[in-house]
């Protein structure tokens, strides 16, 4: 269920708001003149968020990549090389 409270709880109760974000790891939308205005998460939601966004767009290029250049190679190929680089 959505948390949804008005911008004042912000100042208000900004302790309660803080051990709500935290303790329970969702986020809390708060309005302004019923309307939404911003949304707050814990960091570590947040650090979760950031670091899927960072592996979908990883992801994104390594699609690009391929669609821009279709030659394939093999395993065993890949392998050998990162062998002798690893080896000297």
């Amino acid at each position: 269920m959505l948390n949804i409270r008005p911008i004042s709880d912000l100042r208000n109760h900004f302790s309660e708001v803080e051990r709500e974000v935290n303790g329970k790891d969702k986020p809390i939308i708060f309005t302004v003149n019923g309307r939404a205005s911003m949304v707050t998460l814990s960091f570590d939601k947040f650090s979760k968020m950031a670091h899927l966004d960072y592996i979908e767009r990883a992801l994104d290029e390594a699609d690009a990549y391929a669609r821009d250049h279709p030659e394939t190679l093999m395993h065993e190929d890949v392998f050998s090389k990162i062998k002798v680089k690893m080896n000297g």
